[in-house]
Formats: structure tokens, C-alpha cells, sequence
């Protein structure tokens, strides 16, 4: 199919809200139009690469005197313009006959814009017509074939260079329409590569919309949750995205998993009811109520990582870090050790916050940061890791237990599976190897930071065995 026309950018309603009169170029307005740009600065022709409509007020062209403007108009023709409009009414009280002169000269479409309309709203609609066109019309090039969800989302994960209005027209092609006040949450989900998990779990976050692909590593999926008062997406998102549906009262949709609160899992898992009745939602917390669905609808030896909670409203960058973080997510959950113990059956569900310290630790890449970790922990446990290496002990993970848990005795103990006493001992022993008492609050930080780097080097040393890749 054929680029937006000059002549069908004119027949837009923001444009035509503008009450357009065509003063030259009448034989070119089938012109093909790459790009709507508006700009104040004189020199604006410089910033051109060709195809472009350029929208102006007018107010460089007021003071300037006749051959100033004939050279402006010049110039823009000279870039290969589509065409240039310009307000007439405010700055710019009526089209100087020098600047429609040229313009008939050189072919160059002019319009004289008479009615006031926000040049954000002609950019942002034309823009959009322009990227749907040109979706429409071609085969977006990628290893998954025609799926257009899976480019837009393989783009949004590697941060290619996109911008909002290819972003929007792109996802709207692909049937996601996120409403106001919707909230954009990243999903990546490993050891699948079918969708159905995804589909099963915004079935239970009734009035989500989704996108969602599978790659060969595994399946990504950006998730539009409504917010407050709001209805998300809706339900018009495609096939390929899934349902976005409330589940008939009575379908069965499984039993939520049970796992321990950590890191790797988050907290304790909700009845299936309650993640029906979209819990989390209500309580203001997306993040747990994705969580929640996921734990009751995927497969047994999956793993979920989920990513922030963003504005759909906020950008397209935004839209790629919650994808980006539910990817590298997923990759410290497969490579770094838990740092608590879990139930093995269901899922294991994480998310971006449950672990923040590992993604900050290893920010820049696990490899790249392997020698600063390394001197970390050997500063910080070096006496607990010796005594380690010549007695059987557990006394590093105990810490990092008992400082996640705000050094609660009761709940490390049970977390560790060991009585009081026992716990008490190894407190006592972790404090005179280290010379220092552990509840001190100027340790907390440095110590949790060395025990959880302590866990990521020895996942960087299992992987490396496996040969599996690290995050990046």
C-alpha cells in the first residue's frame, strides 16, 4: 500500500479543524508524507531529511524582510519538504506575497492555517495515520515471521530507536489499547513456548489487555491492568494477544501454589478466590495481583519473572524498562541462587522488586561486575566463608535470612527450618567471627549487599559451568 498523501494528511480532522487554505502546490499534493514535524526556529530547514510537513507559526517569518523569507521557503524545498503550514492570525497576521510567491515557484504546497489547533494534536494524529499506513502495507521483518506483536515487542525489549506515535500505532495494530490511567506491567516467562499461561492469567486479571509473544528463550508479555476507576484496555485486543475477559463464575482455573516468602517468590501466595476477585487490584498493588495470577495459572516448573508497574500514559521508554526489568529479572532468577528455601511444587513467581538488590548489584552486566562482587564479599564475610570452607555450616545464608526478615528470630527460624536455639548459636557464632553484633544499623545495608553478591558469584560460577548466559 502507497505512503499517506499530502492530500490525505489534509483530510484529517485536527488538521481540518485548522481550516486549511491551499495558497500554492496544488499539483503535488499527492505527494507521499514521511513525517509531520513542527518547528518555530527560522533555520528549521537544516533538521529535514525530506518527506516531512512542516508546521509553523509563523513568528520567525514576521521580522524578516522579503529575500530572508524567499530563502526560507527556498531552502525548505531544496530538503525535499512535503509541504509547509503556516498559522496565520496570531503571529503572523496574513501569508507574506513574497512566501507564496516562491512557493508557486517552486511547487511547494502551502497552507495558510486560519483556526488555532494545538500543533501537538495535528503531529500526533498525522504521525499515527502515517506509522498504521505503513505497518498495513508491509511484512515486519523478523525472525517470528508476520507477527506483528512480536516485533513490536522484541523492539520495546531492546530499546530500538521507536517513538511514541509508531509505538501506539503499532500496539493498536496489534489490538492493545491501553485506557487512561491503565497501568503497563513487563511479564517474562521461561520454560514454555506457548502462551497459554499468559492467556490463563489475564483471564483472572479480569479487564487486562495484553500482548503477548513467544520467542525461542521464552514468552514476553506487557500487560495493561485498568487503573483506578478505569476498565484498562478493554477487551478489543486481537486473538494473538488473548482474552481479556472475566472468567464465567464457577470456571475452575486451577489451584494457586504455595511457596515461601523470598527474593526469588515474593509473598506468600493468595487463595485462587482471591486472585479471581482481582485482590491486588483493589489494595492498589498490580505488581501482587499479577504475581497472584500467575501463581495460579502457571504449569508447574515455570518461572515468571514480572517486571514494574508503569503509566501507559508515561511513554514508550517506560513501556520498554518494564519489559526490559522482567527480562533481566528472569535471568538472575535462573542463574542466582534463591537465598530462602521453597516449596518445589507450582511455579516460581517473581518479580523486578523482589529482586532489586541483585539487578543493582549486577547493573552493566553479571560479568562485568564479577570482580568488584568478588572483593565485596571477601571484604565484608571473609571470616564467615573461612570458617565455611573447614567446618559444615550455614552461617552466610542464615544472615541474609535473618537481615530479609528484619532480624526477627521467630521468622528466620522458620524460614531455615532449625529451632530457636540453634539459630541463637549461629547468630552467636556469625557475630565473633565477624567481630561486630549484626542488628547494629549502620552494618545492615554493607551486610545484606555481601551475603546477596555472595549468592550471585556463586550463580555466575554454576552458570558458567552450564554454560548458561548471564544477564546483560
Amino acid at each position: 500500500m502507497a505512503a499517506l498523501t499530502l492530500r490525505e494528511v489534509l483530510d484529517l480532522d485536527p488538521v481540518r479543524a485548522s481550516e486549511p487554505v491551499l495558497l500554492a502546490g496544488q499539483g503535488a499534493l499527492d505527494r507521499p508524507v514521511r513525517w509531520v514535524h513542527s518547528s518555530e526556529v527560522y533555520e528549521g530547514a537544516n533538521f529535514l531529511d525530506g518527506g516531512e510537513l512542516l508546521l509553523t507559526n509563523g513568528f520567525g517569518l514576521t521580522d524578516a524582510d522579503e529575500e530572508v523569507r524567499r530563502r526560507y521557503v527556498r531552502e525548505l524545498a531544496a530538503r525535499g519538504a512535503a509541504g509547509l503550514a503556516v498559522e496565520v492570525g496570531r503571529s503572523l497576521p496574513q501569508m507574506p506575497a513574497e512566501v507564496v510567491d516562491e512557493a508557486h515557484r517552486l511547487g511547494l504546497p502551502l497552507l495558510a492555517m486560519h483556526r488555532v489547533v494545538p500543533f501537538v494534536r495535528i503531529t500526533e494524529a498525522a504521525n499515527r495515520a502515517i506509522v498504521a499506513r505503513g505497518l498495513s502495507g508491509r511484512s515486519v521483518v523478523r525472525p517470528w515471521g508476520d507477527d506483528h506483536t512480536a516485533a513490536l515487542l522484541a523492539d520495546l525489549a531492546d530499546r530500538a530507536a521507536l517513538n511514541q506515535p509508531e509505538v501506539e500505532a503499532r500496539s493498536a495494530l496489534a489490538g492493545f489499547h491501553p485506557g487512561p490511567g491503565a497501568r503497563l506491567i513487563g511479564v517474562s516467562v521461561h520454560g514454555t513456548r506457548e502462551v497459554g499461561a499468559v492467556d490463563r492469567a489475564v483471564r483472572l486479571l479480569g479487564g487486562a489487555g495484553v500482548l503477548r509473544a513467544a520467542f525461542p528463550g521464552d514468552v514476553l508479555a506487557l500487560l495493561a491492568l485498568p487503573g483506578p476507576g478505569g476498565s484498562g484496555s478493554g477487551a478489543r485486543s486481537a486473538s494473538r494477544t488473548g482474552s481479556a475477559s472475566r472468567p464465567a463464575a464457577g470456571t475452575r482455573s486451577g489451584s494457586a501454589s504455595r511457596s515461601a516468602p523470598g527474593p526469588h517468590t515474593g509473598s506468600a501466595t493468595r487463595s485462587a478466590s482471591e486472585t479471581r476477585s482481582g485482590s491486588g487490584l483493589r489494595s492498589g498493588d498490580p505488581i501482587r495481583a499479577v504475581q497472584d495470577a500467575f501463581r495460579t495459572a502457571a504449569e508447574p516448573g515455570l518461572t515468571v519473572a514480572v517486571g514494574h508497574a508503569v503509566d501507559a500514559g508515561s511513554g514508550w521508554l517506560r513501556w520498554s524498562d518494564t519489559l526490559r526489568a522482567a527480562r533481566t529479572t528472569l535471568e538472575l532468577a535462573l542463574t542466582v541462587p534463591a537465598a530462602e528455601p521453597s516449596v518445589p511444587d507450582g511455579p516460581l513467581v517473581t518479580s523486578a522488586r523482589a529482586l532489586a538488590l541483585e539487578r543493582e548489584l549486577t547493573r552493566g552486566g553479571i560479568d562485568t561486575n564479577r570482580d568488584r562482587l568478588a572483593r565485596l564479599v571477601q571484604h565484608t564475610l571473609g571470616a564467615l566463608l573461612a570458617w565455611e570452607a573447614a567446618h559444615p555450616s550455614d552461617l552466610v545464608r542464615t544472615l541474609e535470612v535473618h537481615l530479609r526478615h528484619g532480624c526477627s528470630p521467630t521468622r528466620t527460624a522458620a524460614l531455615l527450618h532449625i529451632g530457636r536455639q540453634s539459630l541463637y548459636q549461629r547468630l552467636e557464632r556469625i557475630e565473633s567471627l565477624l567481630g561486630l553484633e549484626i542488628d547494629d544499623p549502620d552494618l545492615l545495608g554493607e551486610l545484606l549487599a555481601a551475603a546477596c553478591a555472595h549468592r550471585v558469584v556463586r550463580g555466575m560460577g554454576a552458570a558458567s559451568m552450564r554454560g548458561l548466559r548471564t544477564v546483560a
